[in-house]
């Protein structure tokens, strides 16, 4: 049997990193900037436990191009490599000198910062330049090393006059890639992924104004200088102890990450844990409003202040992704697919503690000042509706603190609620009907119907609570929810009072064929009830499950779109003891009763938002004649 090395050929190597190592070419920035990053945090543990005597200082790294000769160079000031190392680390592809250098010092390295798990990271450059350069000088007291390589398998390594600790990397920016010699490209993906790495980077320079020496005229311009242009925050706030932190200071971050977004968000929620993950994080409530999808993609994922995705679909729950702030955590892979993400059990781990994390936050701002929460509710429902439904945990916290408005501005919990209605609102089987509105203004006739009777009507108007409705119904016992225009009403109107009707049984079937040679039996089912004479004489409600189902459908109900095809289906109720039908069964002509009829029902539409088009022209031009 033979046994030997599988060797990895360089000259195979090159054209899979250009083409698949990474899917953006703009991604080689962050890797060598991490790189820069990592040499820096590297010298600056091994001072700090004494493992060598030079002087840390406040290095900095910075980038600078050259466009004249089209070259871009990133140089820190970290503990750079020795010959031998360049041929270690940089010749012997793949290899990772981060991870090496965790595995020494993993006892004392552990808080130290360094990113590692980029591998092969530094070759990212061939992506875009023809050649590359790396002069360096290690800490220690060796000749610095110039390593130059064209993206061919040969390379040259020799001896350089470079007497400065660190390393300088020079791209060759190859003729299709020239956008990376712009300034305004390069200042871009270092504000996109660099924006917060732990060591400052430096840009060109900036023009700053000086206060005005004593004795100056107000006409007199004041001084200015040039100044290094640091771009970075490599303290950003979610780095800090919530204890050192103000209200101001969070505000101030977030103004910060948005810079375009002039409201300030409703509240914050501080993530650090270091068992059994490792997460820090801030996460914002920003005002949202009704709609669901264009809050997206506004949190930003980072590994060790390292930018990654704003795409965190698969790490924070789907409810969550409205909010926006910043996650950082060193247990989540740099470059892998959703999917495995998806499968990961450290990313299942931290999802389920961002969970438990807001609900808890919800509940205690619920608790420690419930005013202001019920006057943020209606910009923060959405996220929590949503999180009730997709994940039972959130929803088992949730239920504590979610409100239920009523269209008077009053707030109840789902316990109150119960407590409120429970001797007023049951049908005949003993079922608590809660009543409710989604539009105040295009059910005003049906809520002041219900006011008048004494019963509460909520406003629940998100865009998803007919799927709230069901899983409310089916969690809680003995319960139903009806919109105050639906048909299930009957049942708390017909227990609440027992009104005769002014019409015998004879005359009630006369009636309704009066009436259904009018009405389109086809949309409409016509039902007689002895009301009020004060209630409307035509009510239009739609079937409780049919409408339900069909919003269902239209909010990515899942499986209801045998719904879509169903013909528009409503139940008439016509008031028997109302004084106009009086006059319609008694019209002497059908012309009369058929006018009367026409109208009536028009009216009743009208109501509801269904007269539109012609039929709304038609009805228009009808009461102009009825006027005259």
């Amino acid at each position: 049997m033979a046994t030997g090395n599988i060797n990895v050929s360089v000259e195979n190597i090159f054209p899979l990193i250009k083409k698949f190592l990474y899917s953006d070419h703009e991604i080689f920035l962050r890797e060598l900037i991490s790189n820069a990053t990592d040499a820096t945090l590297k010298l600056k543990h091994l001072t700090s436990i004494g493992e060598t005597n030079v002087t840390y200082g406040n290095p900095t790294i910075e980038v600078k191009i050259d466009k004249e000769k089209k070259q871009l160079h990133i140089i820190d000031q970290g503990l750079g490599m020795t010959a031998e190392e360049v041929e270690k680390y940089i010749n012997q592809v793949a290899f990772s000198g981060a991870e090496e250098f965790l595995e020494k010092y993993k006892d004392s390295a552990k808080d130290s910062g360094i990113i590692g798990h980029f591998g092969l990271g530094f070759y990212s450059a061939f992506m875009v330049a023809d050649k590359v350069e790396i002069i360096t000088k290690s800490y220690k007291d060796e000749p610095a090393a110039h390593w130059v390589c064209d993206g061919s398998p040969t390379y040259t390594l020799e001896a350089h006059d470079k007497t400065e600790r660190g390393t300088e990397i020079i791209l060759h920016i190859g003729d299709d890639d020239a956008e990376f010699l712009e300034e305004n490209r390069i200042s871009e993906l270092l504000v996109k992924y660099n924006k917060f790495m732990p060591v400052s980077i430096k840009f060109g320079t900036k023009t700053e104004t000086l206060p005005k020496p004593e004795g100056a005229k107000e006409e007199d311009p004041a001084p200015t200088q040039e100044v290094d242009n640091i771009i970075n925050n490599p303290t950003p706030a979610w780095t800090k102890q919530p204890t050192d932190l103000k209200d101001e200071d969070y505000k101030g971050f977030y103004r910060e990450l948005y810079p375009m977004q002039f409201e300030e968000p409703l509240f914050n929620i501080h993530l650090n844990v270091d068992y059994p993950f490792n997460l820090t994080g801030i996460l914002y409530f920003p005002k949202l409003g009704q709609d669901m999808n264009i809050q997206k993609d506004k949190i930003q994922l980072y590994q060790n202040q390292v930018f990654v995705t704003d795409n965190v679909e698969g790490i924070v729950p789907e409810f969550l992704t409205m909010l926006r702030g910043v996650i950082d955590s060193p247990d989540i892979p740099l470059n892998v697919s959703r999917s495995y993400l998806q499968a990961d059990g450290a990313v299942k781990k931290i999802s389920s503690y961002i969970t438990r994390k807001v609900a808890d936050k919800l509940n205690s701002i619920f608790k420690n000042d419930r005013e202001d929460f019920e006057k943020k509710w209606n910009d923060i429902k959405v996220v929590i509706e949503y999180g009730m439904l997709s994940e039972d945990k959130f929803y088992e916290k949730a239920d504590k603190f979610t409100l239920y408005p009523t269209v008077d501005d009053t707030y109840f919990t789902f316990e109150e609620l119960q407590e409120k209605i429970k001797d007023s609102q049951t049908d005949k089987d003993g079922k608590l009907i809660v009543l409710y509105a989604s539009n105040k203004d295009e059910q005003h006739s049906y809520i002041t119907t219900a006011k008048d009777k004494g019963y509460e009507v909520l406003l629940l108007d998100s865009p998803i609570v007919s799927h709230l409705i069901q899983k409310l119904e089916t969690t809680k016992e003995n319960i139903s929810f009806v919109r105050v225009d639906g048909d299930h009403i009957d049942n708390l109107i017909k227990k609440d009072e027992e009104t005769i009707s002014k019409l015998s049984d004879e005359e009630k079937e006369t009636l309704k064929t009066d009436l259904e040679k009018v009405i389109p039996t086809d949309k409409y089912t016509v039902q007689l009830e002895a009301m009020d004479s004060g209630a409307s004489p035509f009510i239009i409600t739609q079937p409780e499950f049919m409408r339900r189902m069909k919003e269902m459908q239209q909010t990515g109900g899942g499986g209801m779109n045998m719904f879509g095809n169903m013909p528009e289906m409503y139940n008439l109720i016509v008031n028997t003891n109302h004084e106009l039908i009086g006059e319609i069964f008694n019209s002497k002509t059908d012309k009369k009763k058929e006018r009367l009829i026409k109208q009536s029902l028009d009216l009743a539409r009208l109501s509801q938002n269904l007269l539109k088009g012609e039929e709304l022209t038609s009805f228009i031009k009808r009461s102009y004649e009825m006027i005259k």
